[in-house]
């Protein structure tokens, strides 16, 4: 019943609706760095410049970890996920890798904290980037993004929800999509599987408003991926140098956008299962949180279709 309510509503009032959303599209967030958002904070205090996503590979994998106001959850997180990728070190020695740990304009320690890992594991493998203001999410991951050497790039949560060694099913998934059109592909860590098990212990108002937002991604923007929130995807470099070329979002809803996007360039994506747990301390706001969102996804849609937005690129300086 709600569905068709709001399909009748969107039919009844598009034209208007079209119109605000073209109107009040802003073409491209701002593309260029703070002066101190250029370099990476070494243990020491010195400062190390930014390498840039158009130059070649020379590590493995990045993993990107954004961080706003994390001083307390992110230790867990850094502490599995440098555990796992030592020891996958010591097993092959070929392998190498980064961790880059975005602090998005934290008013708490985060950057305090990340900074001991730089100085425990070395700066060439923990990088800390201290944003000079909040961005949000999204523009916390593409500042990561765009910071990164490595040949693939993980996204991950710094409040570890998920189990770090899952990156081992998604970069099976990954692989399973060769050969990659312009050595372009993305995985995504999925908690579809774990849906009936969620809403046992959900409130029917936050089952109610979960259901609502899977319908509308599945309506106007993603129809092939059931969970585009859990934050953990791996993305070859090609992929997430095209994708977040285009982003235009940057905050919670900007999953959806690069999945839109990845569908709109025709790039590979495969969705994973993988271990999931809820970590307390979750900066979203169900209610409110939800309906930004929404508000995000009906925009990405009508933004796109009406021209507003389109798929261009642009580049960090």
């Amino acid at each position: 019943m709600g569905r068709l309510l709001f399909v009748s509503y969107l039919s009844q009032n598009a034209p208007m609706t079209c119109v605000i959303a073209h109107v009040t599209a802003i073409k491209m967030p701002a593309s260029h760095r703070h002066e101190e958002e250029k370099f990476f904070i070494t243990a020491e205090g010195r400062k190390e410049p930014v390498p840039s996503i158009h130059d070649p590979p020379t590590r493995d994998l990045s993993v990107v970890v954004p961080s706003y106001n994390e001083e307390d959850r992110l230790p867990l997180m850094m502490d599995e996920a440098l555990d796992y990728l030592e020891k996958r070190q010591k097993r092959d020695p070929s392998f190498t890798y980064e961790v880059i740990v975005v602090d998005d304009g934290s008013k708490d320690q985060t950057t305090k904290v990340a900074l001991k890992y730089c100085k425990k594991y070395g700066s060439d493998k923990v990088r800390v980037l201290s944003l000079v203001k909040n961005r949000g999410k999204g523009g916390a991951v593409r500042m990561g993004v765009f910071s990164s050497r490595g040949e693939k790039i993980l996204m991950a949560d710094a409040d570890g929800a998920t189990k770090f060694p899952d990156i081992e099913k998604v970069e099976e998934g990954l692989q399973n999509l060769q050969p990659w059109p312009n050595q372009m592909a993305i995985s995504c860590g999925s908690r579809a599987h774990l849906e009936k098990d969620s809403i046992a212990k959900r409130s029917y108002f936050r089952t109610l408003l979960m259901y609502g937002f899977h319908f509308l991604v599945w309506f106007l923007c993603v129809k092939e991926i059931r969970d585009t929130q859990c934050g953990f995807k791996l993305l070859t470099r090609k992929a997430a140098a095209r994708t977040f070329s285009t982003l235009h979002i940057e905050r919670w809803a900007f999953d959806v956008e690069l999945l839109y996007i990845a569908q709109r360039l025709r790039i590979p994506i495969a969705e994973v299962a993988v271990n999931w747990t809820e970590i307390e301390g979750s900066k979203l706001v169900p209610f409110w949180s939800w309906l930004q969102m929404g508000k995000d996804l009906l925009f990405i849609r009508l933004r796109y279709m009406t021209g507003a937005w389109q798929l261009e690129r642009r580049k960090y300086n």
